[in-house]
């Protein structure tokens, strides 16, 4: 059974791979466009729906699992910056508050009935100064991250907490689809195991 991911974010990547799992990288030729009449919960589970159906369109024998991650605060929807003054806009609009992050996953599966769902994690942000606005966009971790922070990386020091699931919150639900290739046969590792060890980057460090 053919697996694919239909992604370009190492990150994705590297969650896929914990499962155990063989699988394949396959670039999605998806445009994300942000759009004001849907909601953020809506939107980020079609960008996930598109990713994943623009490489199964040509994969159509294959199990292609999509993901995508936004942020909401206070209904505003944040998506990744386009350049640096955008990325310190949105750290600073960050700073002391509590915000979600939404990652979908979609999953296009001829063979099965496929996977549309969302995960929702609570992330308080720590009240940080303009100086360690600066010194973090210099790390150049903001870019092709939504809301220019990463929280596996070293932009894990402007988190406070995080309420949900702390692989989500990097950019996978993954306890979703290892139940989901779990129903269709595929041996994946014990996933309660996995989240226990919270062995991933800086996971432990908000366990």
């Amino acid at each position: 059974m053919r697996l694919v991911l239909a992604s370009t974010s190492p990150r994705r990547r590297q969650i896929l791979a914990l499962l155990g799992v063989p699988f394949e990288v396959i670039a999605p030729e998806f445009a994300e466009e942000i759009s004001s009449h849907l909601s953020a919960d809506q939107e980020v589970v079609e960008f996930a729906l598109g990713k994943a159906q623009s490489v199964a369109t040509k994969y159509p024998a294959s199990i292609v699992i999509g993901s995508d991650t936004m942020i909401e605060l206070s209904g505003e929807k944040i998506g990744k910056p386009t350049d640096r003054e955008d990325a310190r806009r949105m750290l600073r609009l960050l700073s002391g508050e509590t915000h979600r992050i939404l990652t979908s996953v979609a999953i296009v599966d001829h063979g099965g009935p496929g996977l549309k769902e969302i995960e929702t994690v609570a992330v308080e942000m720590r009240g940080y100064t303009e100086a360690e606005i600066e010194n973090y966009l210099n790390l150049g971790e903001s870019d092709d991250k939504a809301g220019a922070y990463s929280i596996q990386g070293r932009g894990s020091a402007l988190v406070k907490s995080i309420s949900g699931d702390y692989l989500a919150a990097v950019g996978m639900p993954l306890r979703r689809i290892a139940r989901y290739l779990e129903s269709r046969g595929l041996a994946v590792v014990d996933i309660d195991s996995l989240y226990a060890e919270k062995s991933f980057m800086t996971w432990q460090r908000f366990a």
